[in-house]
């Protein structure tokens, strides 16, 4: 089209976006012109090299443009803003801004600022992209779209959101590109122009900007700052940030590049805590919270580097609260306590201080604290019966949930205090410890990637994310579903729910779990309840546990658990239960991989909670304890570390497996009750593959436990190794029918244990007397059999159906596991898969038309016809009739 200087006689209207147009910008400046067919386009000019190229190659036709040069800015009466609504993101067109009577009309997306161009009419929604929102209105008042414009369109949308994989990401994004789709965009353009391969000059670039890389922890956020200066303006700095981004794995990246005398700021962020569109605000640009850009003119690198640090402490929220850093509930003793008394509570709960109030009431006035050293000191001079009120620390200062790192040191190391109380509406909700502040200090000054300790009883910062996107794509809807259920019911009674523990360890393994774990912040029974109610489920209640099963119409089962913490009253005890709260909840758990949750109450639906390095865990395929004491509070978890080690192709930590040896030199399994040991060792022989746990047992020299005569015998491997086998080949013929795969590899295990310590190992482990006498009489019955079918050289195929036929299929797979004969193992396969299904036709009825009368006979006859027909004599119902007169007639002449 031929581009004219416009006419300052008539009004015109004029469509335009934000310097650097990207294709949502242009996207929607095109859509603008289907709802403004008389107005003039001014394309701001975009630096982007692709867009710049597809629209010499492709589509400028579609546009009415006119050079920014030939407009008669006097004459404009109406503005037409699109993707931006900022004065300073349009040049020079912001002096028609200043026209007395100008109408502004504005489609955005981003963010409002009180700054913001003040419009006569504005359409905005937080979506994913401005083109979503007027595509929206086009296909509201029918405007017809070629698949083109459609194309464009849906290239602005793509862009904009990620492929719709950022978390700006709309249900609005994804219903307009199937709206574009359905009026003919074409996707291959569409992926052409979205799909970047990295050139030398930008794998360069890259390179520089990750070595110019640096991190810095603020307010408890920890960001990366990289810089990097060219002679030239480089065209894909934004694609180059979201690469780095994904590349550095932290909170948010901030990237700036000196070019052509001005410095471009590109920002991303994937946390609440840093709103990158509100800090680029600061230095004149803008965006979303997640994705941001600014450019700044007149100022070095350094200087806008400065720029954006004073932005940085401003804007950024901090994490340091106390509210963030307590833990709670507080853990607390009253006046009365004796010095003894408070010795045995620091121990159970593996704290060094305790908070002190006037009375037991759990409202009552915070008077002091005591720490273990006193105590220790006061038992030693024998002062065991003495209450602590006499020997506490009454001088004790206090801060509100909002107060800042700040006041919390102040008060922690400048009055000397071990423990702070943290107060809401006057009352102690939670403790901050001098150990939590130095934790936080420290990581203040280290790299992010630097990590802690994480075995022993302290608190710790807990790291978490959204992970919605992850859960919808992961998840059954169904399952889905009902944990946002839980979570908007949870959020009614005024609690906090999370999912937790193997759930969602497996969500981040990639496996198959709908085996549902919720944790209550409060009265988990009474949440049971309720939910159960509202969805016609049955209830099972366990009271000393403060858990419930939540038991749907269709079967399916949530467990239900308040927040608790445990204490062993001694090694390899039961643990004694007491409210909590989720950290300690978390804390009680026996695996770092485990100790995973994710809140479900609206609002923070999604949020992954990680107090323990779990994520870290998992990704690195290690197995750790939480701390040093966990096999001796309970050694069944040796058990487990051994089973997910094999399950998930874990590596047992060094320490942790030193933790194992450990227990088993003490013998702390000595204490645990048979029945313990049994529902540990079942668990594992349920596995698919049990073999390898059941070589790791014996690595550690745990066999014993089960009993002392189940020894490292040459050919315990074997026997492990061909009952997999052997149970795998069963599985495979899908017979219909159910058999306990786990006994076969239990026999295996017992395989040399004699009649009397098979009846010990069984008393013992309290196996029901059913299992006990398959394990006993029966297996050493089978044993027996086998001899026959190894030894005899000929047997037809009824004398095996004879010997087999009463005996259960786990007997008859243990058999093909024990022996290594040929023949017996074909002896076997063919009664397990042929000769035990074999039938006749034939009854007693047949046999009375026949003239026989009913007796003994009967059953000799029918079982001749059976062992006939086994051994191929019979093929034909009218075979099996003959040979039973046959028989009759043989019969009566005997008489």
């Amino acid at each position: 089209m031929t581009l004219q200087k416009t006419d300052s006689a008539n009004p015109v209207t004029i469509i335009t976006s934000h310097a650097n147009a990207d294709f949502d910008a242009m996207a929607s400046m095109l859509a603008a012109q289907k709802l403004y067919p008389d107005a003039l386009v001014v394309f701001p000019g975009s630096n982007e090299k692709n867009l710049k190229n597809f629209f010499i190659q492709s589509m400028v036709y579609l546009f009415n443009i006119v050079e920014i040069g030939k407009i008669n800015f006097s004459a404009v009466s109406r503005l037409v803003l699109v993707d931006t609504k900022r004065r300073n993101r349009i040049g020079k067109l912001s002096r028609i801004l200043e026209n007395p009577g100008l109408e502004v009309h504005i489609y955005d997306h981003h963010p409002k600022k009180d700054d913001d161009i003040k419009a006569d009419k504005e359409y905005h929604m937080l979506t994913g992209a401005t083109v979503t929102i007027l595509s929206a209105i086009l296909r509201k008042k029918d405007i017809p779209i070629t698949p083109e414009e459609a194309t464009i369109m849906c290239l602005g949308i793509y862009e904009d959101t990620g492929s719709f994989s950022f978390p700006s990401t709309t249900e609005h994004d994804f219903k307009a590109a199937a709206y574009l789709l359905s009026k003919g965009a074409d996707l291959n353009v569409v992926s052409s122009m979205i799909t970047r391969e990295f050139s030398p000059e930008q794998i360069g670039l890259l390179n520089d900007m990750i070595q110019a890389s640096r991190r810095y922890t603020i307010k408890g956020v920890t960001i990366v700052l990289t810089g990097v200066i060219t002679d030239n303006y480089f065209p894909d700095f934004s694609f180059l940030v979201q690469k780095m981004a994904k590349i550095e794995n932290v909170d948010a990246i901030f990237a700036l590049a000196l070019m052509e005398n001005k410095v471009y700021v590109v920002a991303r962020s994937r946390t609440d805590d840093v709103d990158v569109g509100d800090i680029l605000d600061q230095l004149g640009g803008g965006g979303h919270p997640t994705a941001a850009a600014a450019t700044v003119k007149g100022k070095t690198i350094a200087q806008t580097e400065q720029l954006l640090f004073e932005a940085l402490y401003e804007k950024i929220n901090s994490r340091f609260l106390a509210g963030n850093l307590m833990s709670s509930p507080p853990l607390m003793t009253d006046e009365d306590t004796t010095c003894k008394e408070v010795k045995a509570l620091l121990t159970r709960y593996n704290v060094n201080a305790l908070l002190v109030s006037k009375t037991p009431s759990p409202n009552s006035e915070v008077t002091g604290y005591i720490t273990r050293q006193v105590i220790e000191k006061a038992l030693f001079h024998h002062l065991d019966a003495i209450e602590i009120r006499e020997y506490m620390n009454s001088e004790i200062s206090h801060v509100t949930k909002d107060a800042e790192l700040d006041e919390i040191q102040d008060k922690i190391i400048g009055n000397k205090q071990r423990i702070l109380p943290v107060l809401e509406d006057d009352r102690v909700v939670g403790v901050i410890t001098r150990t939590d502040l130095l934790h936080t200090l420290v990581q203040q000054r280290r790299p992010s990637n630097y990590e802690t300790p994480k075995l022993n009883g302290e608190s710790f910062n807990k790291r978490s994310r959204i992970i919605v996107n992850f859960m919808r794509e992961r998840l059954p809807a169904s399952i889905y579903k009902t944990l946002v259920l839980l979570g908007e019911n949870a959020s009614h009674l005024g609690y906090t729910v999370f999912v937790v523990g193997g759930f969602v360890r497996d969500l981040f393994l990639y496996r198959k779990n709908e085996d549902i774990d919720v944790v209550v912040e409060g009265n988990g029974i009474e949440f049971a309840k309720t939910f159960a109610r509202s969805y016609g489920a049955r209830l099972h209640t366990h009271q000393k546990f403060g858990t419930a099963v939540i038991i749907f119409p269709d079967g399916f089962k949530i467990d239900v658990a308040s927040a608790r913490m445990e204490y062993y009253q001694f090694p390899a005890s039961l643990p004694v239960v007491e409210m909590s709260s989720i950290k300690m909840d978390m804390f009680r758990r026996d695996f770092t991989i485990n100790t995973l949750a994710i809140q479900l109450n609206p609002g923070k639906f999604g949020k992954l909670i990680d107090f323990f390095y779990g994520q870290k865990d998992i990704k690195d395929k290690v197995l750790r304890v939480l701390h040093n004491l966990s096999f001796v509070e309970d050694p069944t978890r040796v058990f487990r570390a051994l089973r997910f080690e094999q399950r998930f192709g874990f590596t047992i930590g060094k320490l942790t497996s030193s933790l194992i040896a450990n227990a088993v030199k003490m013998d702390f399994f000595k204490r645990l009750s048979g029945k313990r040991v049994y529902t540990e060792l079942k668990l594992i022989l349920k596995e698919d593959n049990p073999a390898p746990t059941i070589l790791r047992l014996m690595d550690y020299d745990l066999l014993k436990v089960i009993h002392p005569a189940i020894k490292i015998q040459n050919d315990l491997k074997y026997m492990v190794d061909t009952a997999k086998k052997v149970t795998d080949w069963h599985d495979l013929l899908f017979i219909d029918e159910s058999y306990k795969r786990w006994t076969v590899h239990f026999m295996a295990l017992i395989r040399h244990c004699d009649l009397n310590t098979t009846n010990e190992i069984c008393k013992h482990l309290t196996i029901a007397p059913r299992q006990a006498a398959m394990f006993g009489e029966s297996r050493f019955d089978a044993e027996r059999k086998l001899v026959q079918l190894e030894r005899v050289n000929r047997m037809s195929n009824a004398e095996i159906f004879n010997l087999l036929n009463t005996t259960k299929t786990e007997l008859i797979l243990y058999m093909m596991v024990c022996t290594t004969s040929r023949m017996a193992k074909k002896r076997i396969s063919n009664y397990h898969t042929r000769l035990r299904n074999v039938s006749i036709t034939i009854s007693g009825k047949e046999l009375l038309s026949m003239g026989l009368s009913p007796g003994p006979l009967f059953g000799k006859i029918l079982q001749s016809v059976v062992e006939a027909k086994l051994n191929g004599k019979l093929k034909t119902r009218e075979d099996e009739l003959q040979f039973a007169r046959k028989k009759i007639e043989g019969s009566n002449i005997e008489k």
